[in-house]
């Protein structure tokens, strides 16, 4: 049995709470279990040199994991001096996963930057950062609509992700730490609210992994995803 008494299929209790940093344009505290994330989106009214004059804008992300986020206290990159390759790849999945559902030339020439702070991590803060970050961002978007700098939303969809793996020769669901740490395969799944697949990462340790277990990941991820995307339009209609 996992922890919490999960089945196999199960995603951890997942908890959003909107408008959490007050200057923020747009802002968000999600929770996938006992892993949390702060996901900001701010409008900055410039682009990068390479789209300047080109008529559209940008989004890009930015990650960070806090120094006592881990039982072990972590040392700010900033004081290192540089920030690690897993930071670099992580923010860099979550400013594709975004685009993936944004036309950028209906934003205009200004940038959203999405700002994802883990405060707390048991695994899945990849995928939690992008799903927290969606609902950020569609803030920060309406922002945007209300003061009619926009016309029309640029947004497309929602997106939404989730991890996978196959822990103990069993395919399961939202990996916590312990179960990340240990399982034969880890996969994040990021998909968009028509259920499209934006990007998918999967890697064996050790022992590969069948075309069925695969597809077993890829199916459970889909009705994971779909709670998700459930849950990000419910949270966005509340006040």
């Amino acid at each position: 049995m996992r922890n919490g008494n999960r089945k196999p299929d199960q995603v951890r209790p997942v908890a959003m709470t909107r408008h959490y940093i007050k200057h923020a344009d747009g802002s968000v505290l999600i929770a996938y279990g006992d892993t949390q994330v702060i996901c900001t989106a701010s409008i900055k009214e410039q682009v990068p040199p390479f789209l300047r004059d080109k008529g559209q804008g940008w989004l890009t992300a930015e990650y960070g994991m806090l120094p006592c986020s881990t039982n072990e206290r972590m040392q700010r990159e900033a004081a290192r001096g540089k920030q690690s390759g897993r930071t670099m790849e992580i923010q860099r999945l979550i400013g594709r996963a975004l685009r993936a559902v944004v036309d950028l030339k209906k934003l205009g020439e200004r940038t959203i930057q999405i700002d994802c702070d883990v405060i707390q991590a048991d695994g899945g803060t990849r995928t939690a950062s992008i799903t927290g970050a969606f609902v950020a961002l569609h803030d920060a978007v309406q922002k945007l609509l209300n003061q009619q700098l926009i016309g029309t939303t640029p947004i497309r969809d929602h997106v939404a992700a989730i991890s996978a793996g196959v822990y103990q020769g069993v395919p399961i669901l939202d990996l916590d730490y312990q179960e990340d740490s240990s399982c034969g395969t880890d996969m994040n799944v990021v998909m968009t609210g028509e259920m499209g697949l934006v990007e998918v990462q999967g890697t064996a340790e050790g022992q590969p992994f069948s075309r069925q277990e695969l597809d077993a990941m890829l199916d459970m991820s889909q009705r994971g995803i779909q709670a998700l995307v459930a849950l990000q339009k419910e949270t966005l209609m509340s006040t």
